[in-house]
């Protein structure tokens, strides 16, 4: 049995946001303003790299743009929202539109040249290797 650290805010944020989101709306992480919202992310980890699945349907592969710059890696997009139908009428809108960006502070044991990012189905894939830590060397001193 794994131990696993308790954590009473995140459990309360994890809470209001599995109460609100059948109301449309989020709280917590993740506050969805006007015309924003946060595609859901899995992180998992192995040994030699990170991979980081984004869920981001209905957007277009060229509507999606990734970057990383000073140790930070920015997902940024739009779901554009269909032209409004005067024959039709709507009983619910669940789905955000609008732009997105989600942020991930990369650890020091990646190598940011050779991230590949892959999107398919309305998952985008991003793999980021890890780099070989070096490991610390002990050097003498001598003292005069």
């Amino acid at each position: 049995m794994e131990i696993t650290r308790w954590e009473p805010l995140r459990e309360m944020e994890d809470f209001f946001d599995r109460f609100s989101r059948p109301m449309g709306r989020q709280f917590g992480r993740e506050l969805a303003r006007a015309g924003e919202w946060a595609p859901r992310v899995d992180i998992s980890e192995n040994d030699k790299e990170f991979v980081i699945n984004a869920e981001i349907p209905d957007i277009k592969k060229e509507d999606v743009k990734v970057n990383v710059e000073n140790g930070v890696l920015t997902l940024r997009g739009e779901r554009k929202q269909e032209k409004e139908e005067k024959d039709k009428k709507f009983h619910r809108i669940e789905r955000f539109y609008g732009s997105f960006c989600r942020s991930f502070t990369l650890p020091d044991n990646v190598d940011e040249a050779k991230i590949d990012a892959t999107f398919k189905d309305g998952m985008l894939k991003l793999t980021i290797p890890k780099i070989e830590s070096k490991k610390p060397k002990a050097i003498e001193v001598k003292v005069h």
